[in-house]
């Protein structure tokens, strides 16, 4: 997912490389039906923008999932959150 995120800025002319994007990722396992399988994957990304790049990265942010082949593989498996910090500088 962070390649499609990276992707998506890159498309907006916002650099990833190097310790641009930071992604912290949470899987939540718990036992439905008595099999254990991950439910929940929380994704928090922190990120690093140029200045005046902020809006175009929360829009990136808002839509990456839509064209991310893991995130639609999984869609109605896994319930995914994410959440995110954006630093310009």
């Amino acid at each position: 997912m962070v390649g499609t995120l990276s992707g998506a800025l890159e498309a907006r002319k916002i650099p990833t490389s190097p310790d641009k994007v930071l992604a912290k990722v949470q899987g939540t396992i718990e036992a439905p039906e008595g099999v254990l399988k991950i439910t929940k994957i929380s994704c928090h990304y922190e990120l690093k923008v140029p200045a005046g790049k902020s809006e175009a990265a929360e829009r990136a942010l808002n839509v990456f999932e839509q064209g991310c082949p893991v995130a639609q593989t999984l869609k109605g498996c896994i319930q995914f959150t994410h959440t995110w910090e954006i630093e310009e500088y």
